[in-house]
């Protein structure tokens, strides 16, 4: 049996935060949380781990903005932001944030599930790509190290890349390590004897 996607639902007004909460029941099977104290949204989100938050807010202003992304974590889930009235600045804002979704007059029922849909799609392609992104700068960190090795060894033995490189290789398995951990200990090490 699949688990019910948990949406923390912030709207300070009752009347809107009934009208959300039924659009979703209509819209499909969640579990729903409803925080209507915004300053109470960051013990909420650490309370209930949302999959998704939806905030509705009427005239978002810069402060607002800033507090409930700080609050919401917005690179750990997706944030979708329903407003009444925007402009180019705090959309701009929103989104820098991390905001998944900043949708200008978007408190419709028949619009709920699409937004939180693109939400939740948007978030997963960004995540996946500061997955993607931290791997790629790892992997060239970690090339920098082998590489200085390499001219370390090189300059040491007066021996060519091809074979300073064989000998971290062989250095890595004769202690059952990575190459890199052996690259870093070396140059750590040549650090230390300069």
């Amino acid at each position: 049996m699949q688990r019910l996607l948990k949406i923390t639902i912030v709207e300070g007004d009752p009347a809107r935060a009934a009208l959300i909460e039924e659009s979703l029941s209509r819209a499909g099977q969640y579990e729903l949380n409803i925080v209507t104290d915004m300053n109470r949204l960051t013990a909420a989100v650490a309370a209930q781990n949302p999959d998704i938050i939806l905030i509705d807010l009427d005239n978002p202003s810069r402060d607002a903005l800033e507090t409930l992304t700080l609050a919401s974590a917005p690179l750990e889930r997706p944030v979708a932001l329903l407003v009444d009235h925007s402009d180019a600045n705090l959309t701009k804002i929103a989104i820098e944030a991390g905001v998944s979704a900043y949708v200008v007059d978007g408190l419709r029922a028949d619009r709920l599930k699409p937004i939180i849909d693109a939400a939740v799609a948007r978030f997963n392609m960004f995540r996946q790509m500061r997955v993607e992104l931290a791997a790629t700068k790892r992997a060239l960190e970690e090339r920098k190290v082998i590489d200085r090795a390499k001219g370390l060894l090189m300059k040491a033995k007066g021996i060519d890349e091809q074979a300073a490189y064989a000998l971290l290789r062989r250095a890595a398995m004769d202690q059952g390590r990575k190459v890199v951990d052996v690259a870093e200990a070396l140059v750590t090490t040549a650090g230390l004897l300069s």
